[in-house]
């Protein structure tokens, strides 16, 4: 059963991210507030979820907690300052765009930066344990998912409604033969037998 609390703040946020290891569209944040008397059944990392019960819970989540945000990186930022730093970007935009201002921050995973002077905590697999933090992977998830599927009414070629962006062999397939989008993470490895590869401007 995940725990409401981490600290003893009363406004505590828990922050996560979605997207970080694929090939095209953002790397997407959110973090959540949520109240003292929050209860939400099936909520878990999102990760442990089906799509449709993600889709389920985030208005839930939505309607519930005190305040959440949700920040989208863009690939060109991601390629200027790498994944990590993007992510962790991501996680601070949401971080400074909540009313009321957090209090203690929780984070998935083991990496962060400070915001302002919040004190902060990193929790490995935090989203299996932290409600907030399964409530950030969820509105991550959905919103970056979402994203996806509009990028893919521009790009059909690539299937980014059922891949989101994830190196797929199916994505991978579409690369070779159509080439590497404006989307595209041009940092990342996008072909496993890349050395250099030549981008096709074509698409950009």
């Amino acid at each position: 059963m995940l725990s409401l609390n981490y600290s003893t703040f009363q406004y505590e946020t828990g922050t996560d991210e979605a997207g970080r290891g694929c090939l095209a569209g953002p790397v997407t944040a959110a973090a959540v507030i949520l109240p003292d008397n929050f209860e939400l059944k099936l909520l878990n990392d999102s990760k442990q979820l089906s799509e449709k019960v993600r889709e389920e819970l985030r208005p839930l989540i939505q309607e519930k907690a005190i305040c959440y945000h949700v920040t989208h990186i863009d690939p060109d930022i991601i390629d200027e300052i790498n994944i990590l730093n993007a992510s962790i970007r991501a996680m601070q935009e949401c971080i400074l765009n909540l009313t009321p201002v957090p209090q203690y921050i929780i984070v998935d995973g083991n990496r962060f930066k400070p915001v302002n002077d919040i004190p902060h905590s990193c929790i490995i697999k935090g989203d299996s344990k932290y409600l907030s933090i399964a409530a950030a992977s969820v509105l991550a998830k959905t919103y970056r998912d979402e994203y996806m599927c509009r990028l893919h009414e521009e790009y059909p070629m690539y299937n980014w409604k059922s891949n989101k962006g994830y190196p797929t062999t199916e994505h991978r397939a579409a690369i070779r033969k159509y080439g590497l989008t404006k989307y595209h993470r041009l940092s990342f490895r996008q072909l496993p037998d890349q050395l250099e590869f030549e981008f096709d401007q074509a698409n950009r």
